[in-house]
């Protein structure tokens, strides 16, 4: 897959910190209290950043990172597991992304439309997905799933949640950056993929398990991005 500038976010410092110990970091700057690093990974020209929590830190990170001349963006982290068949420490694979609290219903609007866009799920780059999931694959045998990441600005911690989100909109985790992301890469023509490490199950004990697994769920994303980065 041919390609001018890898771009990387992460949510969080866990998520970036293993990449300023590998990147061979040659300029950065700080834009709109954001701040990008250049370099090399595996001898690619990358570009990453932490984004901040949220969806609107999440679509002004990416969009600068756009700017910068990102031709491609891997988004990497930790989400709340919302299949069943996920357990800690496995990954998903974004084959599309949608945001769970985008809610027009009063208005006739399916739950996670967008009113009036053209587009509400956000389909990822087929050929990042593969790459994504073969890597994890590689690394984390039988622990990949590919599927659709939901976004929103809510931290999701109870079972009634996590069933009402996997069964009415079919998702695979749920996060709070990801179809932020993939709507900015959307509008811009950039293909992009995001690659989620399940930190907790999203079920009311994530305040007993996300602290303990965050820094290990962060390392694991951290590891598919340089194996994906190897094979670009």
């Amino acid at each position: 897959m041919a390609t001018t500038k890898i771009g990387i976010i992460g949510a969080m410092a866990e998520e970036i910190e293993l990449l300023h110990q590998h990147v061979a970091i040659t300029s950065e700057f700080t834009k709109a209290g954001i701040t990008y690093y250049e370099g090399t990974l595996h001898g690619k020209p990358v570009i990453y950043c932490k984004s901040g929590v949220g969806k609107v830190n999440a679509a002004v990170c990416t969009q600068l990172l756009l700017d910068a001349g990102a031709s491609c963006v891997l988004f990497t982290g930790v989400a709340g597991a919302l299949d069943p068949k996920l357990d800690i420490g496995d990954i998903v694979v974004s084959e599309s992304c949608i945001q769970h609290d985008m809610d027009c219903t009063p208005l006739g609007f399916a739950k996670g439309v967008i009113p009036f866009h053209p587009r509400s799920e956000f389909v990822a780059d087929k050929g990042l997905v593969d790459l994504a999931y073969e890597a994890s694959e590689r690394l984390f045998p039988g622990r990949s799933l590919k599927g659709k990441v939901l976004s929103g600005d809510q931290f999701i911690a109870s079972r009634e949640a996590v069933d009402e989100l996997h069964q009415s909109l079919q998702g695979a985790c749920a996060e709070m950056e990801g179809a932020s992301v993939a709507q900015v890469c959307d509008m811009n023509g950039i293909p992009y993929v995001v690659i989620r490490s399940m930190s907790d199950k999203a079920d009311g004990s994530a305040h007993v398990n996300f602290p303990e697994f965050t820094v290990k769920a962060s390392a694991n994303s951290h590891q598919i991005i340089e194996e994906m980065i190897k094979h670009i």
